[in-house]
């Protein structure tokens, strides 16, 4: 059933709206971020996701989710914690950062 969620959410979701500024997106990464996912976007603790190189759709997606409170899990409240106050356009651009650096 996420899987159906997922693609749909990828399928209702133009470039435009997830073209995001990478060097915004390098602004807006907090040490939050970094003490996670790794400064590079290389985690280097398995439970975190890295981010180097993650495709810019899905991690618009997930922080959204997170944000609304969609997506749910053990690190949830980290994540709510981290983008409750940031704005679509500020998620676009931590996207297209992320999703910019080699993986």
């Amino acid at each position: 059933m996420h899987r159906l969620t997922l693609a749909a959410s990828f399928a209702v979701l133009s470039p435009s709206a997830v073209a995001g500024d990478p060097e915004a997106g390098r602004g807006n990464s907090s040490a939050a971020c970094s003490i996670r996912h790794g400064a590079d976007g290389k985690a280097m603790v398995p439970m975190y996701l890295k981010l180097a190189g993650q495709n810019r759709q899905y991690l618009v997606y997930a922080m959204k989710a997170y944000k609304s409170g969609e997506r749910k899990g053990s690190m949830s409240g980290i994540m709510v914690a981290n983008v409750a106050n940031l704005s679509d356009q500020d998620l676009d651009d931590l996207a297209a950062f992320y999703a910019g650096l080699p993986p």
